[in-house]
Protein backbone atom coordinates (compact mmCIF):
# COMPACT_ATOMS: atom_id res chain seq x y z
CA UNK A 1 0.00 0.00 0.00
CA UNK A 2 2.79 2.17 0.62
CA UNK A 3 4.17 2.50 -2.96
CA UNK A 4 0.57 3.42 -3.87
CA UNK A 5 0.27 6.18 -1.79
CA UNK A 6 3.51 7.45 -2.80
CA UNK A 7 3.17 7.19 -6.03
CA UNK A 8 0.33 9.21 -5.77
CA UNK A 9 2.02 11.66 -3.78
CA UNK A 10 4.07 12.44 -6.45
CA UNK A 11 1.52 11.90 -9.26
CA UNK A 12 -0.14 14.94 -6.86
CA UNK A 13 3.29 17.06 -6.61
CA UNK A 14 3.98 16.76 -10.16
CA UNK A 15 1.36 18.75 -10.42
CA UNK A 16 1.56 20.66 -8.00
CA UNK A 17 -1.92 19.76 -6.38
CA UNK A 18 -0.33 18.86 -2.87
CA UNK A 19 -1.67 21.23 -0.89
CA UNK A 20 -5.44 21.10 -2.33
CA UNK A 21 -8.07 21.34 0.52
CA UNK A 22 -9.53 18.35 1.95
CA UNK A 23 -12.91 19.40 0.82
CA UNK A 24 -12.11 19.72 -2.29
CA UNK A 25 -10.69 15.94 -2.49
CA UNK A 26 -14.05 15.22 -0.29
CA UNK A 27 -16.06 16.61 -2.72
CA UNK A 28 -14.66 14.96 -5.85
CA UNK A 29 -15.17 11.55 -4.04
CA UNK A 30 -18.62 12.41 -3.45
CA UNK A 31 -18.46 13.26 -7.36
CA UNK A 32 -17.12 10.24 -8.89
CA UNK A 33 -19.18 7.98 -6.17
CA UNK A 34 -22.29 9.80 -8.11
CA UNK A 35 -20.37 8.39 -11.34
CA UNK A 36 -20.37 5.17 -10.10
CA UNK A 37 -23.72 4.83 -8.54
CA UNK A 38 -25.28 6.03 -11.79
CA UNK A 39 -23.90 2.79 -13.64
CA UNK A 40 -26.51 1.05 -11.54
CA UNK A 41 -29.03 3.81 -11.68
CA UNK A 42 -32.69 2.04 -12.49
CA UNK A 43 -30.98 -1.54 -12.68
CA UNK A 44 -30.36 -4.10 -9.94
CA UNK A 45 -27.98 -6.50 -11.00
CA UNK A 46 -26.06 -8.85 -9.03
CA UNK A 47 -22.66 -9.90 -8.88
CA UNK A 48 -22.44 -12.46 -11.39
CA UNK A 49 -24.64 -10.59 -13.74
CA UNK A 50 -22.24 -7.14 -13.19
CA UNK A 51 -19.16 -9.51 -13.84
CA UNK A 52 -20.77 -10.97 -17.30
CA UNK A 53 -21.27 -7.61 -18.35
CA UNK A 54 -17.84 -6.69 -19.75
CA UNK A 55 -18.71 -2.97 -21.02
CA UNK A 56 -20.16 -2.12 -17.49
CA UNK A 57 -17.17 -3.79 -15.68
CA UNK A 58 -14.63 -1.21 -17.55
CA UNK A 59 -16.40 1.49 -16.81
CA UNK A 60 -16.64 0.22 -13.47
CA UNK A 61 -13.48 0.06 -13.05
CA UNK A 62 -12.79 3.60 -14.11
CA UNK A 63 -15.09 4.92 -12.05
CA UNK A 64 -14.28 2.84 -8.86
CA UNK A 65 -10.41 3.63 -9.87
CA UNK A 66 -11.29 7.79 -9.43
CA UNK A 67 -13.30 7.06 -6.34
CA UNK A 68 -9.95 4.96 -4.86
CA UNK A 69 -7.48 7.39 -5.96
CA UNK A 70 -9.53 10.53 -4.06
CA UNK A 71 -9.47 8.69 -0.87
CA UNK A 72 -5.48 7.50 -1.28
CA UNK A 73 -4.82 11.37 -1.66
CA UNK A 74 -6.86 12.54 1.14
CA UNK A 75 -5.36 10.14 3.53
CA UNK A 76 -1.58 11.07 2.05
CA UNK A 77 -2.19 14.50 2.28
CA UNK A 78 -3.69 14.24 5.69
CA UNK A 79 -0.75 11.93 6.96
CA UNK A 80 -2.37 8.99 7.28
CA UNK A 81 -1.66 5.39 7.20
CA UNK A 82 -4.36 4.07 4.94
CA UNK A 83 -3.56 0.54 5.91
CA UNK A 84 -3.76 1.18 9.33
CA UNK A 85 -7.32 3.54 9.23
CA UNK A 86 -9.17 0.86 6.85
CA UNK A 87 -7.53 -2.11 9.58
CA UNK A 88 -9.33 0.02 12.46
CA UNK A 89 -12.70 0.59 11.10
CA UNK A 90 -12.53 -3.33 10.02
CA UNK A 91 -12.38 -4.67 13.97
CA UNK A 92 -14.94 -1.96 14.44
CA UNK A 93 -17.08 -3.25 11.96
CA UNK A 94 -16.40 -6.66 12.79
CA UNK A 95 -17.29 -5.99 16.47
CA UNK A 96 -20.75 -3.60 15.15
CA UNK A 97 -21.78 -6.86 12.76
CA UNK A 98 -20.33 -10.50 14.24
CA UNK A 99 -20.14 -12.70 11.32
CA UNK A 100 -22.12 -15.57 13.24
CA UNK A 101 -25.16 -13.05 13.22
CA UNK A 102 -25.20 -11.35 9.99
CA UNK A 103 -24.50 -15.46 8.41
CA UNK A 104 -27.42 -16.23 10.12
CA UNK A 105 -30.02 -13.62 9.00
CA UNK A 106 -33.65 -15.03 8.04
CA UNK A 107 -34.36 -12.21 4.80
CA UNK A 108 -31.79 -12.70 2.24
CA UNK A 109 -33.48 -11.26 -0.23
CA UNK A 110 -32.70 -7.68 0.86
CA UNK A 111 -29.49 -7.80 2.46
CA UNK A 112 -29.19 -4.68 5.01
CA UNK A 113 -32.82 -4.66 5.71
CA UNK A 114 -32.82 -7.22 8.29
CA UNK A 115 -34.36 -6.09 11.38
CA UNK A 116 -31.53 -6.95 13.83
CA UNK A 117 -29.06 -5.24 11.35
CA UNK A 118 -31.40 -1.96 11.73
CA UNK A 119 -31.26 -2.47 15.31
CA UNK A 120 -27.50 -2.57 15.19
CA UNK A 121 -27.46 0.16 13.10
CA UNK A 122 -29.68 2.64 15.27
CA UNK A 123 -27.84 1.79 18.06
CA UNK A 124 -24.59 2.46 16.95
CA UNK A 125 -25.98 6.06 15.86
CA UNK A 126 -27.56 7.00 18.61
CA UNK A 127 -24.38 6.17 20.51
CA UNK A 128 -22.39 8.20 18.09
CA UNK A 129 -25.07 11.47 18.71
CA UNK A 130 -24.06 11.17 22.18
CA UNK A 131 -20.38 11.81 21.92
Amino acid sequence: MKDLEEEILEYLKERRWHKIRPSDIAKSISIEAAELLELFQWADFTIAETKKNKGKMELLKKELADVLIYCIQMAVLLGLDTKAIVRQKLAVVREKYPAALMRNMQNRKNPGTERTYLKIKEAYRQGRKKE
